[in-house]
């Protein structure tokens, strides 16, 4: 038996991860996941009332050459 989540059924889920592939490409996706993260949480804090909110810093990768 499959667990539906409100509307979001896993084919449902599957259909719209395939849309947004095709939309955004492989590359945009974990971008789009973080801002959105990090917009849920800023919203959570703001309705909590909590008056300050954590400064997430962006961590870049660094290419190591190995000779």
């Amino acid at each position: 038996m499959l667990t539906t989540f409100g509307f979001l059924t896993p084919m449902t889920a599957g259909i719209v991860l395939v849309i947004a592939l095709v939309i955004f490409g492989p590359g945009k996706l974990p971008e789009l996941g973080k801002a959105l993260g990090k917009g849920i949480k800023e919203f959570k804090s703001a309705t909590e009332g909590d008056d300050h909110v954590e400064e997430v810093k962006e961590v870049k990768s660094v290419k190591i050459d190995k000779e």
